[in-house]
């Protein structure tokens, strides 16, 4: 379980570490600003929504680190890899472009697709697959 107390010490390193506010932090990781105070108090826990958008937004810190107060802050070795598109270069770029289009238009709204994939390693260490 998380103590609470330390992650937000832990936290609160991240945010002067970067040199930012409360709020500049709160808005780059996509979260909203009461959120941040309310863990920094201690009077919420954080979410694993929350310590993903952390991790994912300042990939030198540690999720080990910021959990339990393990390994080290900033990191230097946190690996980000990311998987390029494939494409068909077979084809004419024209007919690229049909089926993509036409693909896209066979998507309903309701339809998901895989924006992120996070792999968590027993060391702390993780890799952060992402789409471009």
């Amino acid at each position: 379980m998380i103590n609470t107390k330390d992650f937000s010490k832990r936290l609160q390193k991240v945010i002067d570490y970067y040199n930012e506010s409360a709020s500049s932090f709160a808005e780059k990781i996509g979260v909203q600003r009461s959120s941040i105070s309310h863990i920094l108090s201690g009077r919420n826990k954080p979410s694993l929504d929350f310590v993903l958008k952390v991790l994912s937004s300042f990939p030198e810190v540690e999720l080990y680190w910021l959990l339990n107060g393990k390994g080290e802050f900033p990191s230097n070795e946190k690996l980000q890899v990311k998987i390029p598109v494939e494409k068909n270069i077979s084809e004419p770029m024209t007919e690229n472009v049909v089926s993509d289009k036409n693909q896209t238009e066979k998507k309903s709204s309701n339809e998901k697709s895989i924006e992120r994939i996070v792999i968590f390693y027993s060391d702390g260490s993780f890799k952060n697959f992402e789409e471009f």
